[in-house]
């Protein structure tokens, strides 16, 4: 075969490759997608991708299927959808918890960075600092009183140790200048149903899970985590605004897809969500439960990422978070 006949024969290989390759991603999704989020059901990810993935099916018109793989701060499920084939049918959504991991497991099966990329954000929600009822506190500097004077009395919770509540939480006692004891759950429920009982003074709850409990009486809401006060409390102070300047912290929710996946499947995907975020049907229905839509372009959100990872490892190692 002369020089020029293998060339031919390889351009034709190449754009027959190419063709088979477009073609497999128009025609895609032809089979459901799994939406792997990393928290228990009932977490403030678990509804965000709920809502988010009951609409998306309608607008692909295929099943979207959540799967709830909680553990390790996340990366247990961070680690599968890294690890699973680049096809666009295993999905990430996760929280802002996302970008604690690296400095909290610097032994990771998969790099964060360069082994997840973004499609988009979802949603930011406040996180609501919540008590029982039962424990009388006042407000949050009766609280932070309360603990200074018998330091070693108080705890709180999170869903998970490095878990975005659990950010929150160490941004708060930082500014406050408090020592509590940190008790990490499986996952937000069971946070709240401790705090409820009474077992832990206090946990950085979601506020789209926290509200009803609120709104029931059966939690009682101090401050919001968030630099502005939430729409949903309006007479509940930020945690600034109680006092304690520089504990602020957002909350969001975001999808990613193995960096792997073509990228015309992510710009489909990135498509069709931000159409749903931005259908005024689903905005009401977030606002409803305290959230608000957060479209972000695929490139801006993988920036974003390596933004939020820089920061927090500051915040970890002057926290000294550690993994267990």
């Amino acid at each position: 075969m002369t020089t020029r006949r293998l060339f031919n024969s390889l351009s034709l290989l190449a754009i027959a490759t190419l063709a088979s390759a477009a073609h497999a991603q128009s025609d895609w999704p032809k089979q459901s997608i799994k939406l792997i989020v990393p928290f228990t059901a009932g977490s403030g990810t678990d509804i965000i991708a709920r809502a988010v993935g009951e609409r998306l099916s309608a607008a692909l018109g295929q099943p979207v299927v959540i799967e709830n793989k909680p553990g390790a701060g996340g990366t247990v499920a961070a680690n599968m959808v890294a690890k699973s084939t680049p096809d666009g049918y295993t999905l990430l959504v996760h929280s802002s918890g996302h970008v604690v991991n690296p400095s909290l497991y610097p032994n990771l099966p998969y790099d964060t960075l360069k082994d997840l990329s973004g499609i988009t954000t979802l949603a930011s929600l406040p996180n609501v600092l919540v008590v029982s009822p039962s424990k009388g506190y006042k407000d949050v500097k009766d609280l932070v009183a309360k603990v200074k004077a018998k330091p070693d009395a108080f705890n709180y919770g999170s869903a998970g140790n490095g878990s975005a509540t659990h950010i929150n939480g160490e941004k708060f006692r930082l500014a406050a200048g408090i020592t509590p004891t940190h008790i990490p759950y499986r996952g937000t429920p069971e946070a709240l149903t401790d705090t409820m009982g009474g077992r832990i003074d206090w946990f950085f709850a979601p506020i789209v899970s926290a509200l009803p409990l609120v709104k029931d009486g059966k939690l009682q809401a101090l401050a919001v985590g968030t630099p502005t006060r939430s729409d949903d409390l309006p007479n509940v102070p930020t945690t600034a605004e109680a006092g304690f300047p520089g504990s602020e912290y957002t909350f969001w929710v975001g999808m990613m897809a193995p960096s792997a996946t073509p990228k015309a499947i992510v710009d489909h995907l990135h498509a069709e969500v931000v159409k749903i975020l931005n259908n005024k049907e689903f905005k009401n229905r977030l606002d409803v439960i305290g959230a608000t839509p957060m479209p972000m372009s695929s490139a801006a959100f993988d920036n974003f990422i390596r933004l939020e990872t820089e920061a927090t490892s500051k915040l970890v190692n002057a926290a000294g978070i550690k993994a267990n």
